[in-house]
């Protein structure tokens, strides 16, 4: 079932991405007077990625817990990362940011195409600018009002959290805005990091933790990133 479920998806995704690439693109024309900040396109790419592929097979099941806990406002949302799927189930928050990735994908037809018109951010992983990369870009939306999502382990985790980096920490302690801790869970059993096999049957949550407002930071990013890794780790026993 894992081959037939995996040919789907990828089958899917080859037919409905040009689809999508080709809406976007007229929509970022079209709307970009009038919606700079590029919110539009952004909706549409969620509705697209969450609605569509991210429930291509009927054992997929998919939740999202505690989207009125989101503020309004600029914040610097932390995820945990399982697999390329977490990026699918985090468009399930249905609210307009801006997400840090590997500058690699902004090179992959379509995708990073659609990537570079939402105006997400590319950081090149272990260089010595990765951290000037992605404070400027960052800091830029979130003077405009957008929050940006940071992968904080910086790669996929193989079973435990990674230790957390300090660049989403900091962001947020030199901008004085609040950390959205972001819970994924389950995408781990449905793909094996970049795939390809996919299994048939997953259960996905996608879960917001309560802020953690600006107030409440001490000075340092990397005990501030220890503090909230404490967090995750504690919300992972209690569901299990």
């Amino acid at each position: 079932m894992r081959y037939a479920v995996s040919l789907w998806f990828f089958l899917l995704f080859l037919v409905t991405a040009p689809m999508l690439f080709t809406l976007g693109a007229v929509l970022f024309v079209v709307a970009y007077p009038l919606d700079p900040d590029r919110r539009w396109l952004h909706v549409l790419v969620c509705r697209w990625c969450y609605g569509l592929w991210l429930h291509a097979s009927p054992g997929w099941r998919v939740r999202v817990e505690g989207r009125e806990l989101l503020p309004r406002g600029p914040c610097v949302y932390v995820v945990n990362h399982q697999s390329f799927a977490d990026i699918l189930a985090v468009m399930g928050l249905f609210t307009p940011y801006k997400f840090v990735a590997k500058a690699s994908l902004f090179r992959t037809p379509l995708v990073g195409w659609m990537m570079t018109l939402l105006g997400y951010v590319p950081i090149v992983r272990g260089s010595t600018k990765s951290m000037e990369q992605l404070l400027g870009p960052c800091r830029r939306w979130l003077r405009r009002g957008i929050p940006v999502l940071i992968f904080p382990e910086g790669t996929y985790s193989p079973g435990e959290l990674l230790p957390f980096k300090r660049g989403a920490f900091q962001l947020a302690l030199e901008e004085h805005v609040p950390v959205v801790p972001v819970l994924v869970r389950g995408t781990r059993e449905l793909v094996d990091g970049d795939g390809p096999w996919m299994s048939p049957r997953a259960n996905v949550t996608v879960r917001v933790l309560p802020a953690l407002p600006p107030e409440s930071f001490g000075p340092d990013a990397v005990e501030l990133a220890t503090r909230v890794r404490e967090q995750y780790v504690a919300a992972l026993a209690v569901a299990g």
